[in-house]
């Protein structure tokens, strides 16, 4: 078995979920677990202080801070560790050096080297193996020691208190970027019991700094540094800084990463400031080169990709307050790109949405876009065995996908005052008439792929490979695509979901998954 099948056992290992399950109810329980797990793998706790960690949380815009902090030291000359999630298309990607994700072979030969340490001292520890998300925070943690980094920038993946990336003592500087409601049933149905969890990262005397937050958000983030004892700072807007390069421009499109990219300014700011003699690095100016912020990636975030007559706007929203801005961008960003197309535009939404999220206030939102079809799939990239084991995910099934899928179509009907068509089946929608300029018409496909064949009607060559499998549909259902096979050009919005983006990120961009 290779090391990725290996690692999706991890999914649904029985004692693993029985674990979770135990600890919920006593979340202290869960750095515990944490901190033995390492210790089996072979790691001690204080050897992680030798990373000299950035450490960021945050509802909205956590893994866009990092990316600019990691982006900033690198070009600092730096050698940078980078450890996020989820991953897109590869899980490699969660785990970057110098910007980059570790190699196949790199994986594998840390992979099987802490896998093989946890494993033979599981019958000792009552069977018990990490779960997915604990072992690789294990494992990237393995790898950036084992590579010699000289800084790590360490995201959060669920809250902050009680996540196990928490297990760091002694990170050189924290940040929060912007809260909201998400994750409600492990972090709490209201935002300043978010705002606590998130507050669990500050360290006593380790400076934090937090974006302007929502009402509720901001006073318990500060009782929550005054009990730790933990300095804490609101970073200025992105228009206060006067750099020596003149404005600063950013990688990332979008409004809400202008205080992403100040918080990691910030962060940059005072790990150089400890790095460095006072004075040396980074004192009171910002010598930064004016396309350091600029040059910045985060794929599958406010990202374009024109492929020809069809452009594709990506963006892994899947909270109300990032759904807002997500269609913020892509009504300012498709809207520009109108203006230069050379005829009739058709804008299709693609959209899925996973876990607890609310799919219908987010599907509200997006009607405002005006687009004149919707599309819902499941997070399965194709519907065939050989779909990349990366992107599996063996803790839902596929009828509860699919089941979400109609649910989400019959919403966005019901708030295009379509009506609820109960005889919608998967590849079959015989139509209500249609809105003027078409607009508000739904489908249902069982996978990405055949989603994005549809929407693109052989127009986007990179989906026209005949390597690619191709779903045969009913007649009904190609003749409902007129509309996209005489429009001048095709835009498509795909959101709701990081996992989405990522498998139609696989499709459309063949290279992120060499």
């Amino acid at each position: 078995m290779d090391a990725i099948c290996t690692l999706n056992t991890l999914q649904t290992n029985a004692s693993a979920l029985e674990q979770v399950r135990r600890e919920r109810s006593n979340p202290q329980l869960q750095l515990n677990a944490m901190r033995a797990f390492l210790e089996r793998a072979g790691l001690a706790v204080d050897e992680l202080d030798h990373l000299n960690i950035i450490h960021v949380t945050g509802t909205k815009g956590k893994g866009s801070t990092c990316a600019f902090t990691e982006q900033i030291l690198r070009n600092y000359g730096f050698r940078t560790g980078f450890y996020s999630s989820p991953h897109l298309v590869q899980v490699r990607e969660r785990i970057r050096i110098n910007g980059q994700p570790i190699g196949k072979d790199l994986f594998t030969k840390y992979f099987w080297q802490v896998y093989g340490r946890l494993d033979e001292t599981k019958d000792a520890h009552g069977g018990t193996m990490p779960a997915y998300f604990r072992f690789l925070t294990i494992l990237a943690f393995h790898v950036f020691l084992q590579e010699k980094v000289d800084l790590a920038v360490i995201e959060v993946g669920i809250g902050g208190a009680y996540d196990c990336t928490n297990i760091i003592r002694r990170p050189w500087v924290c940040g929060i970027s912007s809260l909201g409601i998400d994750h409600t049933q492990i972090l709490g149905d209201t935002i300043e019991k978010i705002a606590w969890q998130k507050g669990g990262i500050f360290k006593p005397g380790v400076p934090g700094f937090t974006v302007r937050q929502p009402e509720g958000a901001m006073p318990v983030l500060k009782e929550r540094a005054k009990e730790i004892g933990c300095p804490l700072w609101v970073c200025p807007q992105l228009e206060d800084y006067q750099p020596d390069c003149g404005p600063l421009h950013l990688g990332l499109a979008g409004q809400h990463q202008r205080s992403n990219a100040s918080l990691a300014l910030q962060l940059s700011h005072t790990w150089l400031q400890r790095r460095c003699l006072p004075g040396s690095c980074w004192d009171s100016q910002l010598p930064l080169q004016p396309d350091w912020l600029a040059d910045a990636q985060w794929p599958g975030r406010t990202q374009t990709l024109k492929h020809g007559e069809v452009t594709y706007f990506l963006d892994g929203a899947h909270t109300m307050r990032s759904m807002q801005a997500c269609v913020q961008w892509f009504r300012e960003t498709a809207a520009q790109h109108e203006r230069s197309a050379s005829g009739a535009v058709a804008r299709v939404l693609l959209f899925n949405a996973t876990g607890e999220r609310d799919s219908a206030a987010m599907l509200k939102l997006l009607v405002t876009c005006h687009f004149d079809f919707a599309v819902f799939c499941p997070n399965i990239t194709e519907a065939i065995a050989s779909c990349n084991a990366d992107q599996q995910n063996f803790n839902v099934s596929v009828e509860n996908m699919l089941t979400r899928c109609l649910d989400n179509e019959r919403s966005w009907r019901l708030h295009n005052r379509l009506g609820d068509d109960k005889g919608t089946q998967l590849l079959i929608q015989d139509s209500l008439p249609r809105l003027p300029e078409h607009r508000g018409d739904t489908l249902v496909f069982p996978c990405i792929l055949s989603a994005l064949q549809w929407i693109t009607q052989g127009r986007d060559s990179v989906l026209a490979d005949p390597a690619k499998t191709t779903l045969a549909v009913k007649q009904s259902v190609t003749a409902k695509a007129a509309p996209l096979r005489e429009a001048a050009e095709i835009h498509v919005l795909i959101t709701g979901s990081l996992h989405l983006v990522g498998g139609a990120l696989k499709h459309l961009d063949p290279a992120s998954s060499k």
